[in-house]
């Protein structure tokens, strides 16, 4: 897909002189750990930014290597992962830096290929770490950087992903990954935002006595107490598919059940 390239360059100048202005101060910005880097993808994903900058520096704190999270036990995975939702993702981070360990030595792989092989690494959190830690010319495509390509670019909002990525590379100096495209997300997060533009990411559904408000809330019972019985918790979170999630968080790796005692306890 081809883009007058006149557009590129003005888009490039304008948002560049507004980040040199205006760029958020974020913990993870100026860094080049890509451990400490994927640490902040993996949180920030469905999360604000506010929430995440506290969870950062006490996850941080707690787990400041990649060794650090391997050797923690579940019960401090989870309880400096508690608020931020979507609990089995931080037992996920903790089974990928494990394979990290074991076949790469502690070193976060530098290429596309070799992050795809780690469990739950999928293209856009790969593309981050190589972006922001290893400063590699790959897109990073989150909403606010679709945003901002597709109105000052003045691209259809119906663009496909694989020309999008394409148009993403092509904006891209060589040697100015991490820059540019920290510029990118902040003028969509703060400027070209989803009111104005009108263009937003999918709507999540409605939280509270959904199956995530289950999870999330048997989990802070856990966090909490470490064990707790099950006719409790399904007391205090009723759900017609109680048993399901249930059924699904064990899998997950969660916890442990004990159904003689009918007690959940972490694992």
């Amino acid at each position: 897909m081809n883009i007058d390239n006149k557009k590129i360059v003005y888009m490039q100048e304008t948002i560049l002189q507004w980040y040199e202005e205006n760029m958020r101060e974020l913990p993870w910005r100026e860094l080049i750990d890509p451990y400490k880097i994927w640490v902040s993808e993996v949180m920030s994903q469905q999360t604000q930014i506010t929430r995440v900058i506290p969870k950062y520096h006490a996850w941080l704190d707690r787990l400041p290597t990649i060794k650090d999270v391997v050797d923690a036990d579940k019960h401090t995975i989870l309880s400096l992962w508690s608020g931020l939702g979507y609990n089995n993702r931080a037992l996920r981070f903790q089974q990928a830096l494990t394979i990290v360990h074991e076949k790469y030595n502690w070193v976060v792989p530098d290429n596309e290929e070799d992050l795809l092989q780690l469990p739950w690494v999928g293209p856009y959190t790969a593309h981050a770490i190589l972006a922001f830690a290893y400063n590699k010319e790959v897109p990073v495509l989150d909403i606010n950087i679709k945003r901002v390509l597709i109105t000052m670019l003045w691209l259809s909002r119906e663009t496909k992903e694989k020309d999008l990525r394409d148009i993403a590379i092509a904006c891209i100096p060589p040697g100015e990954s991490k820059i540019r495209h920290n510029a990118l997300m902040d003028y969509g997060a703060l400027v070209l935002t989803s009111k104005k533009t009108g263009i937003k990411s999918a709507k999540q559904s409605k939280f509270k006595w959904s199956r995530r408000w289950v999870r999330w809330g048997i989990t802070k019972e856990l966090v909490k107490h470490k064990t707790v019985d099950v006719q409790e918790m399904r007391k205090k979170f009723p759900h017609k598919e109680f048993d399901s999630i249930l059924h699904d968080m064990v899998k997950d790796g969660l916890w442990i059940l004990s159904w003689s005692s009918k007690k959940m306890t972490i694992a």
